[in-house]
């Protein structure tokens, strides 16, 4: 593992999209803390980073494209299938070296708070606080963006799945006051939800019967609980949606509050969408 986070660092940091990366998101957080903290004369850096979160619509995939889907178009990542590691371990050696990269930015903006201390009242424990939180939503999109990337080898692809996912994301507070809060709209979302989830499980286990087993359960169960008792879907939709927000967990931390749920949440997407790339690689392999 070691030595993919070697190859992979070494490989980032030999590569534009790397140097493209950190220069955006130092030029979107530099631009709003001239605005915020300078031109304003406001002290809370934590609305800085809270503003800048519109930053990882972009420079998430640009980073992440390239991950595994570059490999693929070029064949080399064969040549990690026949290496005597697991494809677990490779995932997290990309991985790290990703969050390595990731962190550079991030200390040079640790720098931000300290300094603005020196000319006001800064709040440093929110600031920081908000700041690991911005760490962490960033991980949690990488991993997003990674599994995507490994699911094709375009990496024009990869970039606008993954531009599409983190605004759908982003905006997904705001879409949830638009649709549907029936019973019936939430039992159709649900319908759908459980179909992609069984083209998902099809696609990364090449197993239909799997996928469709897993499939018919859920719909069963689903409507099983519609004829117990069909109010607890009204409103539903709209309450996940608000849930799945990455984003919204974040502001938590903005407002001064440092909540453990959303750093465990933050936690099980990394874990979870890992665990997507490892199967999406380990298909791969077994073709």
């Amino acid at each position: 593992m070691s030595a993919v986070f070697r190859h992979e660092l070494r490989g980032n940091f030999h590569n534009l999209t790397t140097y493209l990366f950190g220069a955006c998101l130092l030029a979107f957080i530099g631009l709003w803390a001239m605005m915020y903290n300078l031109r304003a004369s406001v002290s809370n850096f934590e609305f800085v980073l809270a503003d800048s979160c519109l930053a990882f619509v972009v420079i998430v995939p640009i980073l992440t494209m390239r991950t595994v889907a570059e490999e693929r178009r070029q064949k080399t990542d064969q040549l990690l299938y026949s290496l005597p590691i697991t494809t677990v371990q490779v995932v997290i050696g990309k991985y790290l070296a990703l969050l390595a990269v990731y962190a550079v930015p991030l200390c040079v903006i640790a720098i931000y708070p300290l300094i603005f201390a020196q000319f006001g009242e800064v709040y440093l424990p929110t600031s920081y606080g908000s700041l690991f939180a911005f760490f962490l939503l960033g991980a949690a999109l990488l991993a997003v963006g990674m599994f995507l990337s490994s699911l094709t080898e375009n990496q024009g692809f990869a970039a606008g799945t993954g531009i599409a996912a983190i605004l759908l994301n982003y905006y997904s507070v705001s879409l949830s006051e638009y649709v549907s809060s029936s019973a019936v709209g939430s039992i159709a979302a649900m319908y759908v939800l459980i179909l992609l989830l069984a083209l998902v499980v099809k696609y990364l286990t090449r197993n239909e019967k799997l996928a469709w087993g897993v499939g018919a359960c859920l719909l069963v169960f689903t409507l099983i609980a519609c004829f117990v008792d069909a109010s607890v879907f009204e409103g539903l939709l709209p309450a996940v949606m608000a849930e799945l927000s990455l984003f919204e967990r974040f502001y938590v931390f903005v407002n001064g509050v440092f909540d453990w749920t959303a750093v465990v949440c933050y936690a099980s997407v990394i874990v979870f969408f890992l665990f997507l790339t490892v199967q999406s690689m380990e298909k791969r392999r077994y073709n």
